[in-house]
């Protein structure tokens, strides 16, 4: 078996698996509604048994008008007609009625509670979740979901009960009509069954690779201004055009048979074709004096509504499983594991941080390993290793965005998990690698963790970040909304991050690469800023720069998520690890 049978066996597995959970997911979000359901769709389903009543006076008027005619019979049956046909509108006006409310209120329950996981959710999920993934789930997935709460549960019943009453009642008048307003109907379901085999499947994998398609796009778009000034357009969009090719080759290999098949299965219920089996065999069976011609026109009408009902089936069930994938995110997203604080928390009475045998994993990947290491108060502590060795991870961990699967992390003897949520982010700042500022006034993010701040205030804080002068160089000032009046750059923004980690003046600072994003020209002026904010604070800092830890106050060296060498530059120049980052280029300057 050749290397592609053995992914498109792996895909449509993979996409059978997809297909079932998101149906399970489906039904896990309808649960709350579940009864309301019920009402709509018993209301859907007396509406479509009232769907013969037309067929029903058509007979009668029809022997009242050929036989003896009895004005009063004759109006006495549209009357009829017409308030059993009002009454199927309004009963199918009402299902509806009564599905769209609930898929509103049952959207507005999903974003809330989406809204306040997120809340809740450790921080550190954050960093593994784009917010267009956020937004795709509470915006889009929500209104995937529509078809199949709004319309869905009275459309497929109405689909279904309407054509078995009518099929029904055809027989009803006479046996071999029924059979004639179905004899094309095997040919067509069978072949439009063969074409439908591994819908579910195939719609899951469609999904997928659609997925795909929009990651690599998403991800050339958003870097393209660096891959244009490194003249690497080509390499870097060369991802999202396999993505797209790979998608273009399934779709077409599925598509092509699918709509070839379909369109030769129709051709068995299509009007002429209909018109001719049962007009023809209606006509026979009429002149050999077994029917009437009423109850010929009767069935032959019966007949050609029958294909609408199975293509709203079809449809139908189509868009359940474009939902399926829409569900298993949604439902994914409400299983999101959050953190717990306690009501009334400790107090640190000091800021020393102790980390006593730590482990954390993502997933089946193991981040740290049994680590332990003090980080002294009013000391400047760096974490050096390799990409992958753990370091990020333990300084998320120390200000709780995700807590240890195992050991404990305290601060001033109280363990994080002890602290309340107000107590620890006023006792921990952090200034991440990708400044993350909101869209609003340079001020407002600058005071985001002090809202009642001056603008004074704010700009002592700005002056002493080193950003005060770009930012009074704007037209508007402070007053300059982030990503309307003007693009931040890397350094500007980090700086920004560092005002407002000198607004907040929490006694303990994490600072994750924080000259990362940012260009020669920033750096300098960061390095300033850094300076001024860590004096006086206990400092974690995760730096690949010699020139930005060799003056720390104790260097971990970290590898494969555990702690090989702890001490100053001086002590640990003759440690083979550090050494051997040193050679790597992992901190970035030789030594002098």
């Amino acid at each position: 078996m050749n290397r592609g049978s053995v992914d498109d066996t792996s895909e449509e597995q993979d996409g059978k698996a997809q297909s079932i959970a998101g149906q399970r997911a489906i039904k896990r979000l309808m649960v709350p509604v579940r009864k309301k359901i019920r009402i709509a769709q018993l209301l859907a389903f007396l509406s479509g048994v009232l769907s013969i009543a037309p067929y029903v006076a058509l007979v009668e008027l029809g022997g009242a008008l050929l036989g003896q005619f009895d004005p009063d019979r004759a109006w006495r049956i549209v009357m009829i007609l017409i308030g059993a046909y009002t009454t199927r509108l309004f009963l199918y006006f009402l299902a509806l009625l009564a599905t769209h409310v609930v898929d509103l209120d049952l959207r507005s329950q999903m974003r809330r509670e989406i809204t306040n996981k997120l809340a809740r959710v450790e921080l550190s999920w954050f960093t593994r979740t784009s917010s267009g993934q956020i937004r795709k789930s509470i915006q889009d997935d929500t209104a995937t979901a529509h078809t199949v709460i709004a319309h869905g549960p009275v459309e497929k019943l109405n689909a279904i009960v309407s054509p078995v009453c009518l099929l029904a009642y055809a027989f009803y008048l006479d046996w071999r009509l029924g059979l004639l307003s179905i004899a094309t109907f095997p040919l067509y379901l069978g072949m439009y069954g063969l074409s439908m085999r591994g819908m579910g499947e195939k719609t899951a994998q469609m999904d997928t690779k659609l997925a795909r398609v929009s990651s690599t796009m998403a991800e050339f778009i958003a870097g393209i201004s660096v891959v244009k000034a490194f003249g690497k357009v080509g390499q870097a969009h060369r991802a999202y055009l396999e993505a797209a090719g790979q998608f273009s080759q399934f779709y077409h290999a599925w598509a092509m048979p699918l709509v070839s098949m379909s369109c030769l299965s129709f051709s068995w219920v299509s009007i002429p074709v209909l018109l001719v089996v049962n007009l023809g065999g209606g006509a026979a069976l009429l002149a050999a004096g077994v029917v009437t011609a009423e109850k010929v026109i009767a069935t032959t009408l019966i007949a050609l509504v029958l294909p609408g009902a199975v293509m709203t089936v079809a449809m139908i069930s189509w868009s359940y499983q474009l939902a399926g994938s829409a569900a298993v995110r949604l439902v994914n997203m409400m299983d999101l594991p959050v953190l717990t604080w306690p009501e009334i928390g400790m107090q640190p009475t000091s800021f020393d941080i102790r980390v006593q045998d730590v482990s954390y994993s993502y997933g089946e990947t193991r981040a740290l390993d049994q680590v332990s290491v003090e980080i002294p108060q009013g000391a400047v502590t760096a974490l050096v290793g390799p990409s992958g060795s753990g370091k990020s991870t333990l300084a998320t961990l120390v200000a709780r965005f995700a807590d240890p699967d195992e050991g404990r992390i305290s601060i001033g003897g109280v363990d994080l998990m002890d602290m309340d949520e107000q107590t620890l982010y006023d006792t921990v700042a952090f200034v991440l690698q990708d400044a993350q500022l909101i869209r609003d006034s340079l001020a407002a993010n600058i005071a985001l963790a002090c809202p009642a701040a001056s603008l004074d205030e704010i700009r002592q804080a700005a002056q002493a970040a080193c950003i005060d002068d770009f930012i009074m160089s704007l037209p508007r000032g402070y007053d300059t909304v982030v990503g309307d009046d003007t693009q931040l750059s890397g350094g500007q923004a980090a700086r920004i991050a560092i005002a407002r980690a000198l607004m907040k003046d929490a006694p303990i600072l994490v600072l994750d690469e924080a000259t990362a994003m940012a260009d020669p020209e920033s750096e300098a002026l960061i390095q300033q800023a850094l300076t001024r904010l860590s004096q006086g604070r206990t400092v974690l800092v995760i730096a690949h720069r010699l020139a930005s830890i060799r003056g720390a106050d104790q260097i971990v060296v970290m590898n494969r998520g555990g702690i090989q060498a702890c001490g100053t530059h001086e002590q640990l120049l003759g440690n083979a690890h550090y050494q051997a980052l040193l050679a790597q280029g992992e901190v970035k300057e030789n030594v002098k």
